[in-house]
């Protein structure tokens, strides 16, 4: 029998001499694709390919839900691979949902003493007679625990989940090897492999165990941040197969009309997924790969509750100073630059022929920049940039497509509950801000590539960049200013310095108008006053309480 932990070759051990599950499953599944298959083929005989593909889509949309819930994770997944799928397909892929009629609640309570090995009664005091939200994977409860009276979610898998993913996943994986040679992919690795990748992902999101993990250490990056809210795991009603955990008492993001009613600040709202959803990937590294509105919530506090961490993934450290060093080509249109990001980031492969494709590149992404940040969506620009991954012969690493999904869904959420937001408004302040105090030194080498060019100062650049991330509202020159200053000095900036004093003085001249530009910027925070203060609190308390009462 399988466990929660993708092995393929155990799945094979167990599957291998099952013709009777492996027949039946591959005829229900061939005859439902093969069905669309041949309504594609009719379109195209009748020459009504374009015109049919609308309704088309939809019926893929529908056929891989009734396929169950391995085939609706493959849509998910397939959803985020432009490269793969064609814009028209795409587009309703994204709109899949993996909400399902839940399964008989005398199922789902024998699952739940079965699995913590006591009476329900034992457990609970209440618990709902229905389940309160359902999915592909299972469904949830509401309950109030026994021993301490608190309110908790009881997340429930449905009956035979892993032996029904297992079987599935065993046949895609048997046509992946028979079928791959003939079919024009380009993945970056083997078809068996990308099916094992998923494996891996679906197992780890149906290991409730693993979910509890990463929910504590979600919430352990937020501790002391007032405006995220996790869920608190009770490990003692927890298993494998069932999660019980803090009851969120919020309002979903989808009713507009009660968020309003509760007074809260939609826009503010908004502005903390976002920048809570730009944490997880340029800091933390580790970050929630889907919040669509049903695992998003709103406190009635002004907080913004998240919960089922069952999808989660991580970037290295390489990767996300790569998607810094992208950002800051992409700023400067430096494409050549740019594709040797995208080589460094696995999206190219290495022996690329790169000169047809910088000036498609150019084409594309010229439209994007010349937008203005207020009028920029990320959706359409993913959009014009999935053509370009269609005709040329990108991939898609696994954790960059769950990436790619994850801000499509914020900012369809974003726009579902302040139509006028653009996720770049918020997102550049704060790209601004990280390049400006982060302390990292290959930071810092990034923001001299932003601000130096051709051994010239771009103080246009430096004055707007310090600008917008004052939108941020909470960015303190001081600290920026002495940090900036200290790292100057080091031993390990003396080329940084020798670049700066050749800047300044290009052409036996020296060039202090953008320097005065960018002091206007500054100068309102770094009053005398203010400097004097930062000193005196830093002083060690003996030394400080002679000067305290000058202090206002």
């Amino acid at each position: 029998m399988p466990t929660h932990v993708y092995d393929p070759d155990e799945i094979r051990r167990t599957y291998q001499w099952r013709w009777w599950q492996l027949w039946g499953r591959t005829w229900q599944i061939l005859t439902a694709l093969g069905g669309f298959w041949w309504g594609l083929q009719w379109d195209r005989w009748r020459q009504q390919e374009e015109a049919n593909l609308p309704r088309r889509s939809q019926q893929l949309r529908q056929l891989l839900t009734d396929l169950g819930p391995t085939f609706i994770k493959v849509g998910q997944a397939l959803s985020t691979r432009p490269d793969l799928v064609r814009k028209d397909f795409l587009e309703e892929l994204t709109k899949l949902q993996d909400q399902l009629p839940g399964f008989p609640t005398a199922q789902a309570q024998a699952k739940i003493e079965r699995e913590l090995g006591r009476p329900l009664q034992a457990i609970f005091s209440e618990i709902s007679p229905e389940p309160v939200a359902a999915a592909s994977l299972g469904q949830v409860y509401k309950a109030r625990l026994r021993s301490n009276g608190e309110w908790v979610a009881v997340k429930v898998q449905r009956p035979d989940l892993l032996e029904k993913l297992s079987l599935d996943l065993y046949l895609i994986r048997c046509w992946a090897g028979w079928f791959a040679p003939w079919l024009p992919l380009n993945l970056g690795n083997s078809l068996t492999q990308v099916v094992d990748e998923f494996g891996v992902k679906l197992f780890e999101e149906i290991d409730y165990l693993n979910e509890g993990e990463n929910c504590e250490r979600f919430a352990a990056y937020f501790h002391g941040d007032p405006n995220v809210c996790v869920p608190r795991i009770y490990w003692d009603y927890s298993t494998k197969e069932v999660l019980t955990l803090e009851w969120i008492d919020g309002i979903k993001l989808t009713n507009t009309e009660e968020i309003r009613a509760a007074g809260l600040d939609i826009q503010n709202l908004v502005r903390i997924g976002v920048v809570s959803a730009l944490k997880q990937l340029l800091e933390y590294g580790f970050f929630h790969a889907d919040p669509h509105p049903g695992n998003l919530f709103a406190m009635r506090d002004g907080r913004l509750a998240y919960i089922d961490f069952g999808m989660m993934d991580q970037l290295s450290e390489d990767n996300k100073e790569g998607l810094i060093d992208a950002l800051v080509h992409l700023v400067d249109r430096d494409y050549h630059s740019l594709v040797q990001d995208f080589i460094k980031l696995g999206f190219l492969i290495p022996d690329i022929e790169v000169e047809p494709l910088i000036p498609a590149l150019e084409v594309v992404l010229s439209d994007v920049l010349t937008q203005e940040v207020r009028n920029f969506n990320f959706k359409t620009a993913t959009d014009q940039f999935s053509d370009l991954m269609y005709r040329y012969p990108f991939q898609i690493p696994a954790n960059f497509g769950l990436i790619i999904r994850s801000l499509v869904t914020l900012e369809g959420v974003a726009l579902s509950l302040y139509p006028p937001f653009q996720i770049v408004a918020v997102a550049y302040p704060y790209v601004a801000k990280r390049l400006l105090v982060d302390e990292s030194p290959r930071i810092r080498q990034r923001l001299l590539q932003v601000i130096i060019k051709d051994g010239t100062i771009r103080w246009q650049r430096l004055e707007n960049l310090l600008r917008i991330a004052q939108l941020e509202g909470d960015l303190d020159f001081l600290p920026t200013a002495q940090m900036g200053l200290s790292y100057l000095m080091s031993p390990e900036s003396a080329a940084v310095r020798r670049q700066l004093i050749l800047a300044l003085t290009a052409n036996d001249e020296l060039h202090l108008e953008g320097l005065g530009r960018v002091w206007q910027v500054i100068s309102a925070q770094l009053q005398p006053q203010r400097v004097w203060e930062k000193m005196v609190k830093e002083l060690p308390p003996l030394l400080a309480r002679p000067f305290a009462g000058l202090l206002p």
